[in-house]
């Protein structure tokens, strides 16, 4: 009897293994799908942040983007996704300001301007993503390398940003 019962918790344990196994692969390839769908929003730019986190196939974005519609357009195209189940919409929506519009143009100059960032400025989604909110400044997105993340840092640091924070990553594929 006690054979019985340790089989078959064994075999509960293994399908229990390969069904979280099986979620998570999903979830993987949901987090991908979101985030094509997300740059191939001809509205999304390099002034926009989005991050969506799954868990059992039920998404939460993040992050920030200048204008309202952004986020709804966002969250209505994650929503349509096949095996998305249900979308919490966390995004915020970056208040309206001349001054924060002007400094991104002046910070996105200075980086993709440089010719450490050329290649990455012909590109159609462009990797470092700037986001200005009352004239703080944040960097998002991916870079090749330590030196990349520490220069668009630098090229960050413009008249008229009160601080600049550095929240790019480092590419590892």
């Amino acid at each position: 009897m006690r054979t019985k019962s340790v089989l078959i918790a064994l075999v509960a344990i293994v399908l229990a293994t390969r069904v979280a196994a099986q979620g998570s692969a999903g979830d993987e390839r949901l987090v991908e799908a979101i985030a094509a769908t997300v740059q191939h929003d001809v509205n999304f730019s390099i002034f926009d942040d989005v991050n969506a986190s799954v868990i059992d196939r039920a998404v939460t974005l993040t992050g920030r983007v200048t204008m309202p519609f952004k986020r709804d357009d966002i969250g209505k195209r994650v929503a349509k996704i096949d095996g998305v189940r249900s979308v919490v919409n966390d995004i915020q929506v970056l208040p309206v300001s001349g001054r924060d519009a002007e400094l991104r143009v002046r910070i996105a100059r200075a980086i993709y301007s440089h010719p450490a960032f050329w290649h990455d400025a012909a590109m159609v989604n462009p990797p470092i993503h700037i986001v200005v909110e009352h004239a703080h400044v944040t960097l998002t997105g991916c870079v090749n390398s330590q030196v990349e993340r520490m220069l668009a840092y630098a090229l960050a640091q413009v008249d008229g940003a009160i601080d600049v924070k550095n929240a790019l990553r480092l590419d590892r594929n």
